[in-house]
């Protein structure tokens, strides 16, 4: 798979390590990831929103080596958070997870399903 993130000169510059856009060329297969909370199998959910974004995207990653994929794979990330107040904190641990991939996104503000689940992760990813 060839992905290139593109930025449009006329748009806005993209804050926090993402794409604008994503074009995929030469893939072979698409997986979709369902939303991954912040819980582990034993069911625990941390109590902080640093360490719930960790586990969060543990689970992503689950799920992407379960499909014989990394991270590199993913070409749309989309993070459902449940207030605005962990925005910064929320982009820096995507940072540190994705380290150099330029994934399209998108951030949502929205009400989760478990109120103790501070996000919840989607994801497209190709090869």
């Amino acid at each position: 798979m060839k992905a290139r993130p593109i930025n449009s000169e006329l748009g806005p510059r993209p804050q926090g390590g993402y794409a604008q856009a994503v074009e995929l060329t030469e893939h072979r297969r698409f997986v979709l990831i369902s939303g991954q909370i912040p819980e582990d199998a034993a069911g625990t959910i941390p109590d902080n929103f640093a360490e719930q974004a960790r586990l969060a995207w543990t689970n992503v990653v689950h799920q992407l080596h379960a499909a014989e994929m990394t991270v590199a794979n993913l070409v749309k990330v989309t993070i459902f958070l449940s207030s605005r107040q962990y925005a910064l904190e929320n982009r820096q641990v995507r940072n540190e997870v994705l380290g150099d991939t330029k994934a399209a996104l998108t951030v949502i503000i929205a009400g989760i399903f478990d109120e103790r689940w501070l996000l919840e992760i989607e994801a497209i990813a190709a090869d």
